[in-house]
């Protein structure tokens, strides 16, 4: 059996499982306590060997696809192109999730007890959240984007520093004579190859990677949880679809000339991967091979789109993080004027561009908008127990984008610019 099946496979059996035993034990002590020192840390492990290797991924795959281009100015044109393909999708997705919970109101009459039981279940982990959160509001983001020490940078796993010192390696290495060059090329190459066998190899732990991580939710909190919030969930997951079958197919369709479902059927390992993993990082190794092997993708442009929007091209978490503030906002009572909204949006843009691309990365930078648009930090909490199944369906929207923004530079380059 082919490994995305024996994922979901995975995925199905660990749902299943965790909501047995969720109503067996109705989410007991003997419950918490299995899935805190057997299920949650076996799936974490897993976890963690994935993103293990994505900063030398990274490095390799930026660098030597900033190199490989046929020169400095082409690096510019690609870049600047890149970088407004992202902001203009990252918008367009921002608006979809504001407009879709201004028009649904998902937070109004929200079950009390559910709020109660959320808030001391996540109480402590949104203190936490809140604590890294104020801690980054001093701190402006492109400062943090060139690293005094790119060594301190990748072991505090800051991607937008370890980002741009790959570019700029990549530009050193470009503007190298090719003899002069050919040893570091040869390095990075042998690592970048090394750190794709790793991959394959933590991959086939997969599916038993997925069903622990699966269990642990499901087990915890069974499906109450998921219908009390299923009209906020509902709604953001059919936002997420909208943006991924409405917009990026209209993309396709018209400005790539490709069918919008043959394309997505190519990327079914790669969807399948992103929605176990909930980390555009971990997904990076599958979507670069899916790029160049299905979907026709030049690696030197897939080695530059797709390390780069995997820090900054998070159109999924964006769409969240702007119906996350108002969903919240109507469950607190709070009243966003329509600048308000338009802030929301703005600063969903902005720190989606920020955001680390792993499970949960987005909510530390969603509590910094919750406190600017006066809506209590603590509230996320009410968040937090369904955003497994969110932020595995934006992660698919985040990845999905970075293969459809590739797309479109390809066309771009094949057509002479």
């Amino acid at each position: 059996m082919p490994n995305h099946p024996r994922i979901l496979l995975g995925l199905l059996l660990g749902a299943i499982a965790g909501v047995i035993t969720n109503l067996a034990t109705d989410g007991g002590e003997s419950t918490k306590r299995f899935v805190s020192l057997v299920t949650e840390p076996a799936g974490r492990m897993w976890l963690s060997a994935l993103i293990m290797v994505v900063i030398p991924l990274i490095l390799t795959s930026l660098s030597l696809g900033v190199a490989g281009l046929e020169n400095l100015k082409q690096v510019g044109r690609i870049g600047l192109v890149t970088l407004v393909i992202f902001v203009i999708f990252t918008t367009a997705s921002a608006v979809i999730g504001i407009t879709l919970t201004n028009t649904v109101h998902p937070g109004s009459g929200l079950d009390p007890t559910v709020r109660a039981e959320l808030m001391e279940a996540y109480g402590g982990e949104a203190k936490n959240a809140a604590t890294i959160a104020e801690g980054g509001l001093s701190i402006d983001i492109l400062t943090r984007i060139i690293p005094r020490n790119p060594v301190k940078a990748a072991a505090d796993g800051d991607m937008l520093a370890i980002v741009f010192f790959s570019l700029m390696l990549g530009l050193g290495i470009a503007a190298l004579p090719r003899e002069a060059a050919a040893p570091l090329v040869a390095f990075l190459d042998s690592l970048g190859r090394a750190t794709v066998e790793i991959i394959h190899l933590v991959m086939k732990l997969a599916p038993f990677g997925v069903f622990c991580l699966i269990f642990s939710v499901t087990a915890r909190f069974g499906f109450d949880i998921l219908i009390n919030l299923s009209k906020y969930v509902g709604m953001v997951i059919a936002g997420l679809s909208l943006m991924m079958l409405v917009v990026y197919g209209a993309v396709l369709k018209f400005g790539v000339g490709v069918n919008p479902f043959s394309y997505f059927r190519k990327c079914k390992v790669v969807i399948v991967t992103a929605f176990s993993t909930s980390s555009s990082n971990a997904t990076l190794p599958t979507a670069m091979e899916t790029a160049r092997t299905e979907l026709g993708i030049r690696e030197q442009i897939a080695g530059f789109v797709l390390p780069l929007g995997s820090t900054m091209n998070q159109h999924g978490t964006s769409l969240f993080e702007g119906a996350t503030v108002l969903f919240l906002a109507q469950v607190f009572g709070v009243d966003l004027s329509l600048g308000q909204q338009i802030m929301v949006v703005s600063m969903s843009v902005v720190t989606a561009i920020g955001t680390a691309g792993v499970p949960g990365g987005s909510i530390p930078l969603l509590i910094m908008i919750l406190g600017m648009v006066g809506i209590p930090m603590e509230g996320i909490a009410i968040v937090l127990g369904v955003d497994r199944i969110l932020d595995m369906s934006r992660t698919v929207v985040n990845v999905v984008g970075d293969l459809v923004t590739a797309s479109i530079i390809e066309k771009m380059e094949s057509r002479g610019g």
